[in-house]
C-alpha cells in the first residue's frame, strides 16, 4: 500500500512535470517540437504561454495544488476544512505571483474564491465550477480513504471540493479520479479502477448544484473503451484528451500513459497529473523509472514520502493497521455506470 500511495503522487508530479512545456499547445505544435510522443522532462521553451523558461522537471499548480489539499486532509484526520482550503489556495495564488509565475488559479476556482471573499456561503461559492480544478487536486482524498467505504469517500470528495466546484459535473470527475485512486491502493488493476470510477461518477452526479454538461461516468467508459488494444500513437489521435482513456491506453506502463498524456496538447499537465495518479496507484512506485522520480524530487521541494505516509495512516482510522482493504465491486455500493446517469 505504501508504494501505491507513493506511486499515486510521484505519479501525478511526474504526469505534471512532463506536461509543463506543452500545456496550452495544440497537438500539432507538439508533435512539430517534440514529435508524436514526449520522450522526457523537457524545460518551459520561451514562447510558453504559462510556464516560460521553467526547468525541466518542474511541476505546476496541479502538484502545488494536491498537496496543499494532501495536509489539510492530514490535518482534519480525512477531512478537510473548506474554508481553510480557500484561504490557502488564495494565499497560494499570490505565492506564485510572488514567484513571477503566470500558473494561476483556473476560472471556476477564482470564481468561487472571490464570492467567499465577498461573504458568500461556501455552500453556495462553488454554485458555478464545472472545470477540471477539483478532479486535479483530488488525489490525496483517494489515498486517505479506503475504496469499500463509499459513503466517507464521497463525503470527503464533497468536502475538498465544495468550496470552488460544488456542481454535480465537477464532483462526478473528482469521485472518479479519487475513487480510481483509492481503489488503486486496495489492489484493482487500471481496467477495474476504470469501471469503480464510472460508477462514483454517475453517483456523485446527482450531488451538488445541477450544471449543464455531458455524463461523466459514460464518457469515462466510452473513451476507454475506445482505445483499448491501440498503439499509443492511434489512442492518442482517436481519443478524447482524458486521463481515463490514457489510462486505459498505457499498455501497464505509467511512464507510457503520462508521457502520451503530455503529448496530447490542450490542458495536458492536468491530464497527465490524473493520469500519473491513477496508474501510479495501481502499478506502485517503481513502475515509474528511478530516474524520473528522482528528477521531480530534486526539482521540487515536494515530501512525498512524508505526505503518502500521513495519508496513509489516516486511511487506516484510528488504532488500525494500515493494511490491504478490499475494492468494493464496481456497480455495488455506488450507483451503477450507464446511459441512464443524470448528467
Amino acid at each position: 500500500m505504501h508504494s501505491r500511495a507513493l506511486g499515486a503522487l510521484y505519479g501525478l508530479a511526474i504526469g505534471d512535470a512532463l506536461g509543463m512545456p506543452t500545456q496550452s499547445r495544440s497537438r500539432p505544435d507538439i508533435v512539430a517540437r517534440y514529435g508524436s510522443l514526449v520522450l522526457t522532462f523537457e524545460p518551459g521553451p520561451p514562447d510558453q504561454p504559462l510556464a516560460a523558461g521553467r526547468p525541466a522537471g518542474t511541476v505546476t499548480d496541479d502538484t502545488e495544488q494536491a498537496l496543499l489539499l494532501a495536509r489539510l486532509v492530514i490535518e482534519g484526520r480525512g477531512t478537510p476544512d473548506p474554508a481553510e482550503l480557500a484561504s490557502q489556495l488564495l494565499a497560494w495564488e499570490e505565492s506564485m505571483r510572488a514567484r513571477g509565475s503566470l500558473d494561476l488559479l483556473g476560472p471556476s476556482t477564482r470564481r468561487a474564491l472571490g464570492a467567499v471573499a465577498a461573504g458568500t456561503d461556501i455552500e453556495e461559492s462553488g454554485r458555478f465550477g464545472t472545470t477540471n480544478g477539483a478532479a486535479m487536486r483530488i488525489t490525496p482524498v483517494g489515498i486517505a480513504t479506503p475504496s469499500r467505504d463509499h459513503g466517507v469517500l464521497m463525503d470527503r470528495v464533497v468536502a475538498a471540493s465544495r468550496v470552488t466546484h460544488n456542481t454535480g459535473i465537477a464532483l462526478a470527475g473528482a469521485a472518479a479520479v479519487a475513487t480510481a485512486v483509492s481503489a488503486g491502493i486496495d489492489g484493482a488493476t487500471v481496467g477495474d479502477a476504470v469501471q469503480f470510477a464510472a460508477a462514483a461518477a454517475a453517483s456523485a452526479a446527482q450531488l451538488g448544484h445541477w450544471a449543464a454538461g455531458a455524463d461523466v461516468a459514460t464518457r469515462i467508459l466510452w473513451a476507454a473503451g475506445l482505445v483499448t488494444g491501440l498503439v499509443p500513437e492511434a489512442a492518442m489521435e482517436e481519443s478524447v484528451p482524458a486521463a481515463f482513456a490514457v489510462a486505459a491506453a498505457g499498455m501497464g506502463d505509467p511512464w507510457l500513459a503520462c508521457r502520451m498524456a503530455a503529448s496530447l496538447g490542450g490542458d495536458c499537465d492536468t491530464i497527465a497529473a490524473m493520469t500519473g495518479a491513477i496508474c501510479g496507484a495501481c502499478h506502485g512506485v517503481e513502475a515509474f523509472p528511478l530516474a524520473a522520480r528522482s528528477t521531480v524530487a530534486q526539482m521540487n521541494d515536494l515530501d512525498l514520502e512524508g505526505l503518502a505516509a500521513g495519508l496513509l495512516a489516516v486511511r487506516a482510522g484510528p488504532g488500525e493497521p494500515a493494511g490491504p482493504g478490499e475494492p468494493a465491486e464496481p456497480g455495488g455500493p455506488v450507483a451503477p455506470a450507464g446511459g441512464d446517469a443524470p448528467g
